[in-house]
């Protein structure tokens, strides 16, 4: 799938900008060297060829294009193809709203982002895991309540954006639950979620990198947005970082991770050339 498109002003921008090199080189060269009459009709074939070559390189450039670094409001921010757990500083992992941890394929799929890092991941039990989630220092208002009727599961729900820092993880109560256990989230939700975690991020990042996925951009369901693309979800995290108060201080960045799989969706040079990355 081609995300640019062959007569994308940002492709013909970026060939003016090569082509306006090659021509003051070669506008010197003219200068000291003598090329025969003859000649100059070929020349000038082959130096339009050579353009053309360049411009079908700049377009094949912009759509396989896998990183890009911006700017948001002041702090470095990287998005690239990349895998999570490779990634250094402090990794963002998306728990469900009551940080379940078994992975069933009822409660967490084991395909899912937070099924491989409890299943691969993991240096400890999922029972010492649990321990230390029920230990730790949430806020007093991030417990929102105890529903003693859940059937599978735990029974402590926490607010969507908190986080549990676990060594080099920040665990995140992402996604809201239905009755099925089915992960769901309405958009005003999302928009929540994000404005939460960002604002956390903040208070806990302590001037490491942070990396996270495209939140949303798994098996949880935005509820009546089920056409939404994961560029359009990665447009809507950028927008709300700026307008959040994080801010990463040099020389700590923020690294949106997109999966392989996942990159023929994002033209990442719309992105790049947008102000803020929205």
């Amino acid at each position: 799938m081609k995300k640019v498109s062959f007569i994308d002003k940002r492709v013909f921008d970026n060939f003016l900008k090569v082509t306006s090199y090659i021509s003051l080189t070669l506008s010197l060269v003219v200068l000291f060297v003598n090329i025969p009459k003859d000649y100059k009709s070929l020349y000038g074939w082959i130096f339009l060829g050579f353009l053309v070559v360049i411009y079908i390189l700049i377009w094949i450039w912009a759509n396989a294009l896998s990183k890009i670094d911006i700017k948001v409001e002041g702090s470095d921010v990287t998005i690239k193809v990349g895998d999570i757990f490779q990634q250094k500083g402090l990794k963002a992992i998306a728990f469900n709203e009551y940080f379940d941890t078994q992975v069933d394929n009822k409660i967490i799929a084991e395909k899912s982002l937070n099924g491989i890092f409890i299943n691969n991941y993991l240096n400890v039990s999922v029972s010492a895991l649990d321990d230390h989630i029920r230990k730790y220092e949430f806020e007093d208002d991030e417990l929102i309540e105890r529903k003693s009727d859940r059937v599978l599961g735990k029974v402590d729900r926490y607010q969507i954006g908190t986080i549990c820092i676990y060594g080099e993880y920040l665990l995140t109560a992402f996604s809201k639950f239905d009755e099925n256990n089915k992960a769901l989230l309405t958009m005003p939700e999302y928009l929540e979620f994000l404005i939460n975690f960002w604002d956390k991020v903040n208070n806990v990042y302590a001037q490491k990198d942070v990396s996270t996925p495209i939140f949303g951009s798994g098996i949880t369901r935005i509820k009546g947005h089920k056409s939404i693309s994961d560029e359009d979800l990665l447009k809507i995290m950028l927008w709300t970082f700026r307008i959040s108060e994080m801010r990463f201080k040099y020389p700590a960045r923020l690294t949106i991770v997109i999966h392989k799989d996942k990159i023929n969706q994002i033209n990442l040079l719309d992105i790049k050339s947008a102000r803020n990355g929205v």
